[in-house]
């Protein structure tokens, strides 16, 4: 069985993954070179009977079958704003089941790791990767619940097709666990 729709992002066996790829699709159509998503993931059902008017106004009332969780996107993070110290902020009222960011990256293969200058500061060593010939430009969206489970997907910019995006529990650990402690109390 292939693993996509005609209509849309792949189809996902599990809810997380699912939430993964909507949030994909989402950020895929606003283009690239874009500040980081931050987003709330809700139960859907809980959302439609305990905030009713806030289901209709995002579609999804009724009883009409749908994803189990839904994601809301929250306010910009303040650009200049590290993401870890913004990360650091953020503690979710119960109601919230996981959450999930969206970032732009540039990345190199692990075989330029041995090339890389000793002694670089953040901004020179940001700088020596995006002048790198083998660099790519990569979208990742993360995901994480409550219980710890995680999901991700990875989106190339030179292979930017729904088809083409990787996914796994374990893509980007780091931005994982950062998004984890956002539960931690």
């Amino acid at each position: 069985m292939p693993n996509s729709s005609s209509s849309g992002p792949p189809m996902a066996a599990s809810p997380l993954t699912r939430a993964v790829l909507e949030i994909d699709e989402y950020a895929s159509g606003l283009g690239w070179d874009r500040p980081a998503r931050l987003f709330a993931l809700v139960d859907t059902a809980q959302l439609r009977t305990q905030e009713p008017g806030l289901a209709n106004q995002l579609g999804l009332g009724g009883d009409a079958a749908g994803a189990p969780l839904t994601p809301i996107e929250q306010d910009e993070i303040p650009a200049g704003t590290p993401l870890d110290e913004f990360l650091g902020t953020i503690a979710w009222p119960d109601a919230v089941a996981g959450c999930a960011l969206t970032v732009e990256r540039q990345m190199l293969p692990a075989s330029a790791e041995a090339s890389v200058p000793e002694g670089l500061d953040d901004a020179a060593l940001t700088k020596w990767v995006a002048a790198h010939p083998a660099r790519q430009e990569v979208r990742m969206t993360v995901a994480v619940l409550r219980d710890g489970a995680r999901e991700s997907a990875l989106r190339l910019r030179e292979k930017d097709s729904a088809t083409e995006v990787l996914t796994g529990s374990d893509l980007v650990p780091g931005l994982a666990e950062a998004l984890s402690a956002t539960f931690e109390a």
